[in-house]
């Protein structure tokens, strides 16, 4: 019998890697030419930019947009489904800043730390922590 693989795993799979988390959040501010995204990701090698932009574009997170055709330079994007991204890596930011000594995420209005929880649409309610705690990928 074959296993089915988890949400987790596949989504692992696609942007596990530092790397892939960063470009997709420096591409949530909107599009961004490679030399803009190599100074926005400090530390990326270009080998090791260009790789990751290839592998999320292929993996339909990011669009390449041609500018300029010799030599070939291009503008990259998010698609629809890389800026839906953007609330796992608020989450993950927000672990980050809670471990690492890391500045927390503030409302903009009041500059209160602010919080996020999980929201059941059918109930229209916040779902509690011992709730939490027992959801389960179906």
């Amino acid at each position: 019998m074959r296993s089915v693989e988890s949400p987790l795993a596949a989504a692992a799979a696609r942007v596990g890697d530092r790397w892939s988390l960063l470009l997709v959040d420096a591409l949530l501010d909107g599009p961004q030419r490679f030399n803009d995204l190599s100074q926005r990701v400090v530390g990326i090698a270009p080998n090791i930019l260009s790789g990751r932009l290839k592998q999320l574009e292929a993996d339909g997170l990011v669009v390449a947009t041609r500018y300029r055709a010799r030599p070939p330079r291009y503008a990259y994007d998010l698609t629809a489904a890389g800026r839906d991204l953007a609330g796992a890596l608020r989450l993950l930011a927000e672990w980050g800043a809670g471990h690492a000594s890391a500045e927390p995420v503030r409302h903009q209005a009041c500059g209160t730390p602010a919080e996020l929880r999980w929201y059941c649409p059918t109930c229209a309610r916040a779902v509690d922590e011992a709730e939490a705690s027992d959801l389960r990928w179906v």
